[in-house]
This record gives structure tokens, C-alpha cells and sequence, in this order.
């Protein structure tokens, strides 16, 4: 079940290079979104919708939370937007994110612009939730700050080595490995990474969710554009990511 509508921003902020955050308010939206679900956002200007991860969500209080980086001119076209402006958006789409009821400690993986829909699952969990947050360099960082607030332990690497370690995640969660046992993993991040930790996940039996990123063309899964290729009952196929994703049992993905 989605909604098409227009929905309020009421709260814009720029919180890194050329990224922003909006709070909307949605009550349907909200009361019905999970984890990892995306919302498709039209672009004043551009025929086809921008598809953007939620990043949190507010049940109590109608809100949803995006947090998206200027990638062309369909994005940088939204981030003209302003507080009170309505923002028009098809929500929500897509499998989100599944939890574990007995979970003692989880490890949230993010690369980049693929670390805000991790931050609703660190929420869940808590404290015991490790989170390891790849990124450029400094002024790409976001939302460390936030989940320490929802009690997550947050270890933060930067390509250029200008915040945290230096490096990409790898090391940083080989290290969490090694002094953890891990309930389960959850990735979100460039192609390449999640591969990598999707491989370890195998090799040490950890269960492991991905959310994997497409070009998408209407994000519900009518135009068949966003398909990637798993191994279901012993079979290959090609699946929507809008529609039977984004997020995906690792196992079954074939990079």
C-alpha cells in the first residue's frame, strides 16, 4: 500500500556538502512506513521521479525523515525546496528491512549516502547496535551524531583518513568481527562494499540484509528498469529492486 500526494516540509536543514535533510509531514505515510522503504519525489521540471531512501520516521507525530545528496539536476532541483513548501511524493515503496525479536548485538554498515536508511534500524536496536560509517572526507559526514543519540556505537572511516580512521569500512568491521559475535549484518552503501561485506557475512554464517540502489523509473515496479539478478530455489532470475527490494538476503544476491 502507497499514497501519491503532496506533503509539507517542515524542516530543512543542510548538513553536509550539498546534502540535505527534510522532515515531512505525512501521517499515512508515516504510520505505515518500515525500514529500508524509499519514497519516489517528482522534480519540478523532470518527468521522472527521484527515488530517496527514509531515513527516519515518527509514527506518534506523522513524520518522516529523507536525507538525500545533490546528484544531478532532478536532486538539486528538490533541494530547492523550502520549509512549508509541499513536496510531491509517492510513499511508501518498496521491502524494507527486517528485525530479530532476540538480537543481542547488530552491526549497521553504511557507505556514504547509503548510511540514512540505517539510522531508522539503529533506532530499533539501540545500544546494541554497532555502526560503521564509511565516507569521502569530513565534509561528507553525516548523521554520526545521530545515532549515538539512539545509542548505537558509531566508528567513523573517511577515504582521505580527515574524520575517523582512514581507510575504507572493511577494516573497521573486520575489527568488529573480531570482538563481537554478531546476530546480524545490515549494508547499505556502493555496490562494491556491499559485496565485500556480504562475502565475510557467508564465510562467518551471519545472517546479512542489503539494500541495493538502481536507476529506477517509476519505483513500483511497473516498468521493470531497476532489475537486478538472484538465485531463488536453486533457480537464476532477475527481480525489481523498487518492487522486490531494495533490501535483499545477501545469500541470494549474485553481484
Amino acid at each position: 500500500m502507497y499514497f501519491c500526494d503532496k506533503y509539507r516540509i517542515v524542516e530543512k536543514k543542510a548538513i553536509a556538502s550539498d546534502i540535505y535533510s527534510y522532515i515531512i509531514k505525512c501521517p499515512e505515510v508515516a504510520g505505515i512506513v518500515q525500514s529500508g522503504q524509499f519514497v519516489n519525489i517528482s522534480a519540478s521540471g523532470h518527468t521522472l521521479r527521484r527515488p530517496i531512501s527514509v531515513c527516519d520516521f515518527d509514527r506518534e507525530n506523522g513524520l518522516i525523515r529523507i536525507v538525500f545528496e545533490i546528484r544531478g539536476e532532478g536532486t538539486r532541483e528538490i533541494s530547492r525546496l523550502r520549509e512549508g513548501d509541499y513536496i510531491d511524493m509517492i510513499a511508501p515503496l518498496g521491502r524494507g528491512f527486517s528485525f530479530l525479536d532476540d538480537a543481542k548485538h547488530v552491526a549497521l554498515i553504511g557507505g556514504g549516502i547509503g548510511v540514512p536508511p540505517l539510522l531508522s534500524i539503529a533506532k530499533h536496536y539501540g545500544e546494541k547496535a554497532q555502526a560503521v560509517l564509511g565516507f569521502k572526507s569530513f565534509d561528507k559526514v553525516i548523521l554520526a551524531n545521530d545515532f549515538a543519540e539512539y545509542g548505537a556505537d558509531v566508528t567513523i572511516c573517511t577515504d582521505d583518513g580527515s574524520s575517523g580512521f582512514k581507510g575504507n569500512v572493511l577494516p573497521c568491521f573486520e575489527n568488529v568481527l573480531n570482538n563481537e559475535k554478531l546476530d546480524i549484518i545490515y549494508v547499505c552503501g556502493p555496490l562494491p562494499m556491499i559485496r565485500a561485506i556480504s562475502e565475510i557475512a557467508e564465510q562467518k554464517a551471519i545472517p546479512c540484509q542489503v539494500s541495493l540502489e538502481e536507476r529506477m523509473g517509476c519505483g513500483v515496479g511497473a516498468c521493470i528498469a531497476c532489475v537486478c539478478k538472484v538465485k531463488r530455489r536453486d533457480k537464476e532470475m532477475f527481480v525489481r529492486v523498487c518492487k522486490d527490494g531494495p533490501v535483499f538476503n545477501s545469500k541470494e544476491v549474485i553481484f
